[in-house]
C-alpha cells in the first residue's frame, strides 16, 4: 500500500489519533488482565519468538558503551528482563512507555529495584535517549480502517524519531503467500514500503532485517 504524504517532521498533524491509541489500550489491557504479564500477555505466542525480535532490534545499539533506551510499547518490560539476562554488566539507562495503565502496573511491580529503569504510562516518550525500540507495536491494528492505521504508523514514527538521538528500531509483520488467507485485525507490509519512508523523510540509513525465521521484518533506523 502507498504511503500518504505527511507533514514534515516535526510540525503538528491535524490528525487526532486519540481514538486509534483508546483502542489499542483496551485491546492490551485485555490481554494482559486475561494472561497476565506473560508473551500471551502482550500478544506474542511464546517467549522464543519474543526474545528472538529483541535480538533483532538490539543490533541497533552500541554495547560497547553505555547509553539510554527508550522501549515504544514496552507491555511490563519484557525487554528490560533480557537486556539484564543478555547483556549483564552493561550501562544501559532504560525507560519503558506503554498506553496500557495495565502494562504498566505490572512492568513497576516486577521492575521496582532494577536501576537505571523506569516506566510510564503515555502514547511516546517523555525524554530524548540514544535509542528507541518499538517491537509489535504496528502489527495489530484491530478494527481500525488501514489508511488510517498507516497515518498513524506514520505519526508515530516521527515521535520515535523525534526522541532517539542516534538511532531506532522497529518491526513488520510481512505479507502472506499469495492466496493464503490472514486476519483482519493484522497490519501486514512489505519491508521496501516503510524502509523507503524512513530513508525519505529522516535522511537516515535503513537496514532491512528479514532472516531470522519469522513471517515479518525488523527495520534498523540510523543518523
Amino acid at each position: 500500500m502507498a504511503l500518504e504524504p505527511t507533514a514534515p517532521a516535526g510540525e503538528q498533524s491535524p490528525d487526532d489519533f486519540s481514538d486509534v491509541q483508546a483502542a489499542v489500550e483496551r485491546h492490551y489491557s485485555g490481554t494482559v488482565a486475561r494472561h497476565g504479564a506473560t508473551a500471551l500477555g502482550v500478544d506474542w505466542s511464546c517467549v522464543p519468538t519474543q526474545e528472538l525480535r529483541f535480538v533483532q532490534l538490539l543490533k541497533l545499539c552500541d554495547f560497547a558503551q553505555p547509553f539510554s533506551i527508550n522501549d515504544v510499547g514496552c507491555g511490563y518490560g519484557a525487554l528490560l528482563g533480557f537486556l539484564g539476562r543478555r547483556h549483564r554488566g552493561k550501562s544501559i539507562d532504560y525507560l519503558g512507555v506503554d498506553l496500557s495503565a495495565e502494562m504498566i502496573g505490572h512492568a513497576r511491580r516486577m521492575w521496582a529495584r532494577r536501576r537505571k529503569a523506569s516506566f510510564e504510562i503515555a502514547a511516546q516518550s517523555t525524554r530524548i535517549a540514544n535509542y528507541s525500540v518499538a517491537s509489535g507495536i504496528f502489527n495489530v491494528k484491530l478494527s481500525i480502517p488501514e489508511a488510517r492505521w498507516v497515518r498513524f504508523i506514520q505519526r508515530s514514527l516521527d515521535d520515535i524519531r523525534a526522541t532517539s538521538s542516534r538511532g531506532f528500531a522497529v518491526n513488520f509483520l510481512a505479507p502472506l503467500p499469495q492466496g493464503t488467507p490472514g486476519k483482519a485485525e493484522l497490519y501486514r507490509t512489505d519491508a521496501k514500503t516503510w524502509a523507503a519512508h524512513c530513508r525519505k523523510r529522516y535522511r537516515a540509513k535503513v537496514e532491512i532485517l528479514a532472516a531470522y525465521g519469522m513471517r515479518e521484518f525488523t527495520l534498523l533506523v540510523s543518523y
